[in-house]
């Protein structure tokens, strides 16, 4: 077991909290395509709470390496980006869009993929394993999908129709790229 407090290994306890942040996004996204929209968002938040503590782990225990980065970045990808992208999809805009709305919310959705993703290879390319800077410039994609989520609660709850939901996803995703600090906790 000694592979689990080894910063060279794939499989430390960092990383293992991390794959298991993989796993719940998987499942998430899995749970929208059955349109159990409750069990995929409980999912995606148990996937945020792994997220909070891989971190932490990697940096009490100095496990962080270049491979945790990374792999980090892909499940932020996959829980903070697509899962919640894919749930506002197909539980909004497949449901009460179509035609050009249709289409428009697509290109909006694929919008948000992009600035996601590119907000995530930048900040990989920008960081360095281990630390952690006091600011974020740019909102980062954890907060991205809580606002997303909220922004699907609204509209669940009959305050927001579509077409304000895909305005929002737009600002949201704009805000991942920007130049607003955002304090990190």
């Amino acid at each position: 077991m000694k592979f689990l407090w080894k910063p060279s290994s794939h499989f430390n306890l960092a990383n293992l909290f991390t794959f298991v942040n993989i796993t719940a996004g998987l499942m998430a996204t899995y749970f929208i395509t059955q349109n159990n929209f409750v069990l995929a968002i409980a999912l995606a938040w148990v996937g945020g709470a792994f997220d909070i503590f891989d971190g932490k782990i990697a940096r009490k225990y100095n496990l962080s390496n270049e491979f945790g980065v990374q792999l980090d970045s892909f499940a932020d990808f996959l829980s903070f980006v697509l899962v919640p992208v894919f749930l506002i999809f197909q539980a909004v805009y497949a449901t009460q869009l179509s035609g050009i709305t249709l289409i428009t919310a697509s290109i909006i959705s694929i919008y948000y993929v992009i600035s996601g993703l590119r907000r995530l290879i930048h900040f990989n390319l920008n960081a360095d394993a281990g630390e952690v800077d006091k600011y974020f410039t740019g909102v980062p994609t954890p907060l991205g999908a809580i606002l997303l989520w909220l922004v699907y609660l609204t509209n669940a709850y009959e305050i927001l129709p579509a077409y304000v939901v895909m305005l929002a996803m737009l600002v949201i995703a704009w805000t991942l790229n920007s130049q607003i600090k955002v304090r990190h906790p």
